[in-house]
């Protein structure tokens, strides 16, 4: 038995313990990323495919005439041809959960960030303005408490469920939204009441068709101009021009992102080269914590030794049938 990890550098830097893999199945080709045609070669003898956010597409799934199971080392599964997966029986299976400690601790992080201005009271000390200051402590920015401020969650699944576990031991008020343009259900607000009422808006949901630019001008409209937007979740929820705009008229106070659209982004990116001070942007790490990484391996493994025994494993069923592509 034969498997590949087609972008074994986007989990690791050498500090992974893949001893759970190779009890699941072995050998392993471990490759730190693979092209198109890396693909088409690296998995026809495989019976075994893993990729994080490599494709894995038609040409290449009909010439894997050995390949029994596509493992995505994520939860989102957008980047294998489903269709040409079920229509030569390969199932494909996806990580769930792994990084819910480490996203959630990142969306703190950034949230306290922007509250307590810590980017700009860092900057402070390194130019001096510490040093300089008549008092012992210069208030030359405003420090907001977590304490009683109303925290909007768009998206609650387990990590919408886990921050909001962790705000409410912040003192925060959790207000859940339901989907745009629905009557909510029992225990969730309107869509649009969230935007209103929110002092912070956490984006905790999955990249569909629906969820497009999710947040663009008419939703920072609806924002205090106080209120603050935190998103782990994808770049293309949030209309990046829309943003910058409402931050640099401080239509809103400030912003946090983890994702943007263009990931990696290119040296001539817009958002990055006009950085407003009002944004916190960080690349993609909020899922990245080594736990994080190494649960993820661990589950992986796990999917792969419950497959060949012929127990339940996380298969993606129904993949065909849903919008939305699943949330890291």
């Amino acid at each position: 038995m034969r498997a590949v990890f087609l972008d074994f550098g986007s989990v690791t830097r050498g500090d992974m313990d893949c001893g759970s893999m190779e009890r699941a199945i072995s050998p392993w080709q471990y490759f730190d990323d693979s092209s198109e045609q890396d693909v088409l070669e690296r998995i026809q003898s495989a019976d075994v495919a893993v990729s994080n956010k490599v494709y894995i597409g038609h040409e290449a799934i009909v010439a894997a005439k050995h390949l029994k199971l596509i493992c995505v080392a994520a939860t989102g599964y957008n980047n294998i041809d489903l269709a040409a997966a079920a229509e030569h029986a390969v199932p494909v299976c996806n990580v769930r959960g792994y990084a819910t400690p480490s996203v959630v601790q990142h969306v703190f992080m950034l949230m306290l960030n922007l509250a307590r201005h810590f980017v700009d009271y860092q900057a402070l000390v390194k130019e001096g303005g510490w040093q300089a200051s008549r008092f012992f402590c210069p208030l030359d920015y405003d420090i907001q408490e977590l304490s009683g401020k109303k925290l909007g969650i768009i998206g609650f699944g387990e990590l919408g469920q886990a921050v909001a576990e962790v705000a409410r031991a912040f003192g925060m008020q959790v207000l859940i939204a339901d989907h745009k343009g629905k009557l909510p259900c029992p225990g969730r607000m309107a869509f649009d009441d969230v935007m209103r009422d929110a002092d912070v808006i956490t984006l905790h949901c999955p990249y569909s068709q629906e969820t497009h630019q999710l947040i663009s001008r008419r939703e920072f409209e609806l924002m205090k101009p106080s209120a603050l937007l935190i998103n782990t979740a994808r770049g293309q929820l949030v209309n990046e021009a829309d943003l910058l705009h409402s931050l640099r008229t401080h239509r809103i106070a400030g912003a946090a992102l983890d994702v943007i659209q263009e990931e990696p982004p290119g040296a001539d990116n817009s958002m990055l080269r006009q950085l407003p001070p009002n944004l916190i942007v960080t690349p993609h790490i909020a899922w990245a914590s080594r736990e994080s990484r190494q649960r993820l391996l661990d589950q992986l493994a796990g999917n792969i030794r419950h497959f060949f025994r012929n127990e339940p494993f996380n298969q993606i069923m129904d993949a065909l049938h849903s919008s939305a592509a699943g949330q890291r």
